[in-house]
């Protein structure tokens, strides 16, 4: 589930959408109970956009990827299993993979059809390391500690399933390509309080282009 900003490819946000993906991430972050009612007007808006999304928000371009980019580079050491939530069409898990080439990834979206399209991309991994399924964010498919990284760009955060498939010692990544203008955006400060209730300690957080990133690690 990829944020609809539009920016990475030198747009302006619209306001409306700026300030309705703000009161949705909102409102997943501080009463994640509310998930069940905003998931499908959310899945049909995803399902709609999906025809031509990189095109038009430049998914995929290194200024979209620039902040999960930097955010990985402090994982370590490198992971084995890798999750990518709301991978849209595939771009943040095959940057994943590329700067892991041991890995297994992983990627989830709510959209069937932003799943289609990433599906397509599997043709640029001979070895058959990534991998994508529908699925819900909130109600991951996995068994708990299955991965060593759980990475996302541009959605809100489902803090309490991050915890529980993530290994002890693994790393999350929430990056944000546009910083506190992507409609979907956490404050570093909100992501330093949510993952220390559950154990987690901060790595590091800073900017990368026009981007923000946070990286927090349950300690092994």
């Amino acid at each position: 589930m990829s944020d609809p900003t539009g920016t990475e490819a030198g747009r302006p946000i619209a306001r409306h959408t700026k300030l309705v993906g703000r009161a949705l991430n909102r409102a997943v972050v501080r009463a994640p109970v509310l998930w069940p009612i905003l998931k499908r007007p959310m899945r049909d808006f995803f399902d709609r956009a999906a025809e031509g999304w990189d095109e038009r928000t430049g998914a995929g371009s290194s200024e979209h990827l620039a902040p999960l980019a930097a955010g990985l580079l402090h994982v370590k050491p490198d992971p084995e299993r890798a999750l990518d939530l709301g991978t849209g069409t595939g771009t943040g898990a095959l940057l994943i993979a590329r700067e892991f080439p041991r890995v297994r990834v992983r990627g989830i979206d709510v959209s069937e059809e932003m799943i289609r399209r990433a599906r397509r991309r599997v043709g640029l991994d001979p070895e058959g390391r990534i991998a994508f399924r529908v699925g819900d964010a909130a109600h991951l498919p996995y068994d708990d500690e299955s991965f060593d990284l759980v990475a996302q760009l541009n959605m809100p955060p489902f803090f309490a399933e991050i915890a529980r498939v993530l290994r002890p010692g693994g790393h999350a990544v929430v990056a944000a390509s546009s910083g506190p203008s992507t409609p979907f955006y956490t404050p570093s400060s909100v992501l330093e309080r949510r993952f220390g209730r559950l154990g987690f300690e901060t790595v590091q957080s800073g900017e990368a282009g026009a981007g923000t990133f946070h990286v927090a690690r349950l300690p092994g």
